[in-house]
This record gives structure tokens, sequence and C-alpha cells, in this order.
């Protein structure tokens, strides 16, 4: 299918969808949000596909937030459906079953930010700026940053940066836990294919398990959190791919995981 706002190849098992409108900073629009959207559901039928990496076009942004063109002209009923279109990208995002990698690339704000959280893993360059300015266009965060800031960095954290609409630069972001690492710009697709990579050579059930317990047991209490793991510890146990794996590392070889 051709896109007019965003790219994505598959290589080595590792897809790379971009968002490429970079006259408007890669800014998201309802259409780019829609297009977006059905990559993640090309991604999410396709086994092939082991890690996803999301970037945005050019050097000065990843996505600058969502487009104030479109938000102007918002009422009450239309900025509920747009603001859940939103929701819906960023959950299908952090929803994949596979390992998603933001490689942001210069400003990430607003719905940039946003959809940087969704993903499993944020690497950023050096020259990212991060943050969630919204309170200063009188509204606030609505692609789910209100929540996923506080569960990322803390809630007393999370407040001073959505009050103050202060920017985290990029060795902040990695200090509070925003961010996991941070490289030099001309390194970061490079270094993020390369950790997409390591991550794509996991088996992929377990890699899904792993995930789903992170992201449901987080929000329950911690003995609940334990059941979880156990039952999907459980499930990787009986998989083809533990077999496998078990073999390898006894005949001293690499393993070749096929996810079931």
């Amino acid at each position: 299918m051709g896109y007019e706002n965003v790219k994505y190849i598959e290589e080595n098992g590792i897809g790379i969808l971009t968002v490429d409108r970079p006259k408007v900073l890669n800014a998201l629009n309802g259409q780019t949000i829609r297009e977006i959207r059905s990559v993640l559901g090309e991604v999410k039928g396709n086994e092939a596909v082991r890690v996803l990496v999301i970037t945005g076009s050019g050097e000065k942004a990843f996505v600058a937030g969502a487009d104030i063109g479109e938000i102007k002209d918002l009422g009450l009923k239309d900025g509920f459906d747009s603001m859940r279109t939103g929701h819906q990208m960023n959950y299908d995002i952090e929803t994949l079953g596979i390992p998603t990698i933001a490689a942001v690339n210069g400003l990430a704000l607003g719905g940039g930010c946003e959809l940087a959280m969704s993903c499993s893993l944020r690497i950023v360059s050096e020259n990212a700026k991060l943050g969630l300015p919204e309170l200063g266009l009188g509204v606030i965060p609505g692609y789910g940053g209100t929540q996923r800031l506080a569960r990322l960095i803390g809630k007393g954290r999370a407040l001073w940066y959505l009050l103050t609409g202060d920017m985290i630069d990029a060795a902040t972001s990695v200090e509070l836990g925003l961010a996991n690492m941070m490289v030099k710009p001309e390194e970061l697709m490079e270094k993020t294919l390369k950790i997409a990579g390591k991550i794509a050579s996991k088996a992929p059930l377990a890699v899904k398990m792993a995930l789903t317990a992170v992201k449901y047991g987080l929000e329950t209490d911690l003995e609940t959190g334990l059941i979880l793991e156990i039952a999907l510890a459980n499930l990787a146990i009986a998989s083809e791919d533990k077999n496998e794996g078990i073999s390898a590392f006894f005949e001293k070889r690499k393993p070749e995981f096929k996810g079931k």
C-alpha cells in the first residue's frame, strides 16, 4: 500500500516506520495517524517482523507534535474523537506483540513525545528534546501523555514537566528513565538497528510473553503480577522455541527460533 505521510520498509526481520512530513517537522495530522495505524496492522499480521523501529524524517524532528492547524478547528465532540484516535494509535503500538523502538532524532514534543512513550524502548540523539508543552496552548496532552509520563518517570517529575512545559534534553531524558540510551546524531539509526537486531535474535514467543508480563503486571499488585508471570512463563516453557533454545545451548550453536 502506498502512503503519503509515512514510509515503511523491512530488513532482516526489522520493520522501519518513518513519519515523513519534514516540512512541518513530522507533525501528526489525522491522515498521518491513519497511515501509521495501517502500517501497524500490516506489521501485526507479519510474523517475519520481530522488531519495529519508529523514527522521523530529517534531522530536526522525530515528531514535533500534533498538527495545531487541525486542533484549532476542533470542538467538544470532534476533539474527543480526535484524541481517541491518537490513543488508539499509541495503544496499537504498545500492544503490537513485538518490541518497538523509538529512534528520536530531534524534537519529540506533545503528540510526538506521547508516540515515543508508547514504544517499548527509546533511543535518543544527543540533539533530541522531549516534552509536553500542551498547557501553554490551553489544552492538556491527549494521546496518553499524562498517564505514560507518570508511569515512566514518577508522579512528581511528570507533574513538573507537565505543569511547566519545560523541555527535556537527551541526557536528562536518560537520567530520568524516559529514554534508554543517548547516541550521537550520525549514529542514531546504526545503533538503533544494532539493538533491534539483538532483540530480533531472541525467541519471538518469549519476547511477546515478557512484554505482556511487564505491561499488565505493572498495573496490578505484586502477587497478581507474579501469577501472571508464572502463567506466561509456563506457555513459553511449553513452546517449540524453548526446545530449540535449550538444544542450541548444549550444542553450542545459534538457535533458530520460529515463534512457536
